[in-house]
């Protein structure tokens, strides 16, 4: 693995809320852990650098990291107003997403978007993309019904199970 493919890979990490990631390539093995790793608090970061080390197969581990993320900072979530939104019926069935990666509502910018609120979707209707290392993964719906909301923005960062969009089935 390159340098700069490293460094693309903490960017990478910066963008998600990933906490640590392995890699092992025959001898080569890169362990990038970022700060809320460590702590297990949730915290917020400004300019995240994840820490990097770097161990040669064979060698004894240091847990020291050879680059060092900045502070945290720790906030408490003031009390928000109620929503004025209308209340979430619990018949609703979420599409979550299977990967962690970047996600897209649409194949291009150019092109319009998968499917919208108010649209009717079938069982095997591609619903959006999600990015992962530059693999572009259509995520087909397992329901059939009418998108009630879209619950990601697009061109944002998702996690493993992450609600995507809410389904109403009937």
């Amino acid at each position: 693995m390159t340098y700069k493919e490293i460094v693309e890979l903490i960017k990478l990490v910066n963008k998600t809320d990933l906490t640590e990631v392995n890699i092992k390539d025959g001898e080569f093995k890169l362990r990038i852990r970022t700060k809320d790793y460590q702590s297990g608090k949730q915290q917020v970061f400004s300019n995240v650098t994840p820490a990097l080390s770097y161990q040669p197969a064979g060698s004894n581990y240091s847990e020291n990291p050879t680059v060092s993320a900045p502070k945290a900072v720790e906030t408490s979530t003031p009390d928000l107003p109620k929503s004025t939104e209308p209340q979430v019926s619990s018949k609703l069935v979420e599409i979550k997403s299977p990967i962690v990666g970047t996600f897209y509502r649409s194949s291009t910018p150019e092109k319009p978007v998968y499917v919208k609120v108010g649209d009717e979707i079938q069982v095997g209707s591609v619903v959006c993309i999600v990015e992962a290392m530059k693999l572009f993964n259509e995520i087909e719906s397992e329901v059939s019904g009418k998108i009630v909301k879209v619950m990601v923005e697009d061109a944002s960062p998702v996690e493993y199970d992450q609600v995507l969009f809410l389904v109403d089935p009937s």
